[in-house]
């Protein structure tokens, strides 16, 4: 097997086949990103773990701290699959293109967090003073302060796995900008 082929199920651990059970129980699919994870005994369960652990950041504003990471890192499989998810939770094409540049003028609240999530990527963890501020500022609190870096690491994890194993993206393409 290539190294980094994706593995089946035969493939794989029995306790990573029950997960990929889950995985296309719930989503259909088990995607080639998450198969890759598979490749190690434990990786998918602490991944699936980190990524549906209780957080008070959800919904649309994870959403915009996943495209936001996937656009600095230029995760090709990320952003294909975090466009679909984008639009799943309600995102216009055009306001996930937005997003991917660090804005969002349509939602005050969105937008201090995807300026705020740009420069923290950027920055390699280090947040402008003036982004923190203006993030607070449109009502967020140091908790999803908190949960906004736990989620930026959390997708920095699948955008540098990506980036080293180039496994075949298996969404949609996202669109150039």
């Amino acid at each position: 097997m290539n190294r980094f082929a994706v593995p089946t199920q035969a493939q794989v651990s029995p306790a990573n086949q029950a997960l990929f059970d889950n995985l296309k129980a719930g989503l259909g699919m088990v995607p080639n990103l998450y198969a890759t994870l598979a490749h190690s005994e434990h990786a998918l369960g602490t991944y699936l773990a980190l990524q549906n652990a209780k957080s008070s950041i959800s919904g649309k504003a994870r959403e915009v701290v996943n495209l936001v990471v996937s656009q600095v890192n230029h995760c090709e499989y990320c952003l294909a699959a975090h466009t679909v998810i984008g639009g799943m939770v309600g995102f216009t094409p055009q306001q996930i293109l937005d997003i991917r540049r660090g804005h969002a003028n349509w939602d005050t609240k969105l937008d201090a967090l995807a300026h705020l999530v740009q420069g923290i990527a950027t920055n390699r963890g280090r947040a402008e003073p003036a982004a923190l501020e203006a993030f607070f500022a449109a009502g967020w609190t140091t908790e999803n302060l908190v949960d906004t870096i736990v989620v930026i690491g959390d997708k920095t994890v699948t955008n540098y796995l990506h980036a080293t194993t180039q496994v075949p993206v298996d969404f949609p393409a996202a669109p150039a900008f």
